[in-house]
């Protein structure tokens, strides 16, 4: 399983690649919205975790990427530090599967990791 992350503090992508690679996952990082599209299209992951508040291309712009025609449906997590409604509503409206509120625990992301793989995997199978 391939899991894109994109987010531009650097520590917190590291901490998130390395919980990720602990529990199995193959882990693609970017720090900015615009290679986070470009990585998308080179390597189609299995699920992308993307931080709202990103240079050149947004968070939500990546989302809209991921929802646009002919795109393959790949399950999307919001990570953010901005807790106002209208931005979590605005990422779910555009097709978000999930959004966590920064600071949260890694171990609360692996598990809505592995949620989220298992529900696309059911819903595609077969």
């Amino acid at each position: 399983m391939k899991i894109l992350v994109a987010e531009d503090e650097p520590m917190l992508l590291k901490t998130i690649e390395l919980k990720l690679k602990k529990e199995g996952y193959e882990v693609i990082t970017t720090t900015d919205g615009r290679e986070a599209i470009a990585k998308i299209r080179e390597t189609w992951p299995d699920l992308v975790i993307s931080d709202i508040m990103m240079p050149y291309a947004s968070g939500l712009e990546i989302v809209s990427f991921l929802r646009s025609e002919g795109v393959k449906k790949i399950p999307v997590i919001i990570l953010s530090a901005m807790e106002q409604e209208k931005v979590v509503m605005e990422a779910f409206e555009l097709g978000a599967d999930d959004y966590i509120t920064k600071p949260f625990s890694l171990n609360e992301l692996t598990i809505r990791v592995k949620k989220l793989i298992n529900q696309y995997q059911r819903n595609n199978a077969g």
